[in-house]
């Protein structure tokens, strides 16, 4: 086949977005004679829609070389500016930092009014953006969507105006961020936006969605971009993330089958190019999150294994796994350490309810109440109903295994709500056992059983075995704690360690040793069917016991 005709059919899978077609004709049309810069161009954008960095460089390197012959400097510096923005983004900042160097240098040197002006500014306001600098983020934002809609360039208008959003959903102003980027949802959707830009919107936007916590913008972006994805079968780019997203939010519906295959998909199938790199660990780490969640230790274990060999954080899932094996010192150890790494306080509220949950099973009530405090001082500034409703939730157990279980029920009923409207039934499942043991403590017995035959039910059509296997023994053991043969100093301990007190302190406390101590603590967890000691707590409150 000559040249030409590998030309037009590539121009015209190209058009069509048949990425491998496209990628295959333009490929063997450079090989008969070299491409001409917009052609190349074209080769370029479809390497980088196949997740094939390398080539889409190289691509763009020898456009920008023959733009800079032929004398079209801006169409130099747009080449340039993509091949820094990939750079970046694959983690090589000082050959990022050059190309952005020498573009900008190339623009200043020709004098020339263009759209370009306008790309240059976005390296800027990521620097702006990573040092916390919002308000000057906004602003230069705004100045590049001011080029871009001055020169007709609707990828640069609309790409910063997502910025804008980030710029101030970063600074809690969340109705004026989504004003913006709904705007934004509809004209990707409406194809107006080149489909590297297309691909660029919908992962950045669905990113800051989540690390703000809007769950619902999310899903709403994450269904659109899988639609966007299903349009093109032989694209590789975007599919990583956009597989993560759907597993994430499966996992949330309580689909965890669902959350497994797409997590495993993009962990296995799309692990080519940068986004998909990034992805893969986020993957791993998914699914280590639904095997623990359904008892499957050493899968999860595997699973986040490979999550740490991605370069994926494994907190707080990894801590909480542990937590579930008995394996205290380590969850603890893990989470000061994470928590000691984290500043920000939106990726702290990731981790906090996940502490609170290891002191409470610890018996260090008060850190775990300052932890609370943390949680509830983040949530009154994020404007996140999954924020609000963890808070909540977090309160609630400690204020249960302090002893007030009135105060802990007002929280769980919000903590509820929150998770029914978002659809979220393992979590809403978990409140409900905190609830049923609330209304124990209350003495109202019927509704206690009641509210955990319920939590019970969505355990057992979840497959949450070790939540399923806890509701079941609070069922089965709802008689006063002399039937389940505890001894006088058991008692002891039992009101000493509900009253939040450590071993030690339980030890100098009665006069006799901390081994001792830990002999009656694990005597106790067998005779009343716990596993935790903010469950031991929780059934010396139920039960009237303290």
């Amino acid at each position: 086949m000559s040249q030409r005709a590998d030309l037009a059919r590539g121009r015209e899978w190209y058009e069509e977005s048949a990425w491998p077609d496209a990628h295959a004709a333009l490929t063997a049309a450079d090989g008969a004679a070299d491409l001409a810069a917009p052609d190349l161009e074209l080769l370029a954008v479809c390497a980088y829609m196949l997740g094939r960095d390398d080539e889409y460089v190289a691509a763009l390197e020898r456009a920008h070389g023959q733009h800079l012959t032929s004398g079209d400097v801006p169409r130099a510096v747009r080449c340039g500016f993509w091949i820094g923005h990939n750079m970046l983004f694959r983690g090589q900042a000082a050959r990022a930092a050059g190309w952005f160097g020498r573009v900008e240098r190339l623009l200043g040197e020709a004098e020339v009014d263009c759209v370009e002006h306008g790309y240059l500014l976005i390296p800027r306001w990521l620097e702006q953006m990573a040092h916390e600098e919002y308000e000057a983020g906004f602003a230069t934002a705004a100045d590049a969507a001011a080029i871009g809609q001055r020169f007709g360039d609707a990828d640069l208008m609309w790409i910063a105006r997502d910025d804008q959003g980030r710029a101030l959903a970063k600074q809690g102003r969340l109705d004026e961020a989504f004003r913006l980027v709904d705007e934004v949802l509809l004209v990707a959707e409406a194809g107006e936006l080149s489909p590297r830009m297309t691909g660029i919107v919908y992962c950045n936007t669905i990113a800051y969605c989540r690390d703000v916590y809007a769950l619902r913008r999310a899903r709403d972006w994450t269904d659109a971009l899988s639609r966007w994805c299903d349009r093109q079968p032989g694209m590789v780019a975007h599919n990583g993330l956009c597989l993560v997203h759907r597993a994430e939010i499966a996992q949330l519906r309580g689909e965890w089958e669902e959350a497994l295959q797409e997590a495993r998909q993009a962990s296995e199938r799309f692990t080519r190019g940068v986004l998909n790199e990034l992805a893969c660990g986020q993957a791993h780490y998914r699914r280590g999150e639904v095997h623990r969640l359904r008892g499957q230790f050493a899968a999860a274990e595997d699973a986040y294994r490979d999550a740490i060999r991605a370069g994926c954080e494994p907190q707080p899932g990894l801590a909480l796994l542990r937590l579930a094996e008995g394996k205290t010192a380590a969850a603890s150890a893990a989470m000061r350490r994470v928590l000691t790494e984290t500043s920000k306080p939106l990726g702290r509220a990731e981790q906090l309810p996940a502490w609170v949950e290891i002191l409470l099973e610890v018996g260090d009530v008060e850190e775990a109440r300052r932890a609370c405090d943390e949680l509830d001082e983040i949530a009154a500034h994020a404007g996140s109903e999954v924020i609000a409703a963890v808070a909540a939730q977090s309160r609630a157990s400690v204020a249960l295994v302090a002893g007030d279980p009135r105060e802990a029920l007002g929280d769980l009923r919000s903590a509820l709500s929150l998770w029914h409207a978002l659809e979220a039934p393992y979590e809403a499942a978990r409140a409900r056992v905190l609830v049923g043991l609330c209304c124990r403590a209350l003495g109202d017995e019927d509704s206690a059983c009641l509210e955990l035959e319920t939590a019970r039910d969505a355990f057992a059509k979840l497959g949450a075995r070790p939540d399923l296997l806890h509701t079941d023994r609070l069922l089965q053991k709802r008689a006063s704690g002399d039937a389940y043969g505890l001894t006088p100093r058991e008692r002891q301990v039992l009101a000493l360690l509900a009253a939040g007190r450590s071993n030690r302190q339980i030890a100098a406390d009665l006069v006799i040793s901390e081994h001792t101590v830990a002999r009656h603590v694990q005597n106790i967890f067998g005779k009343v069917g716990v596993t935790s000691r903010a469950a031991a707590g929780a059934f010396a409150v139920a039960h009237q016991l303290v």
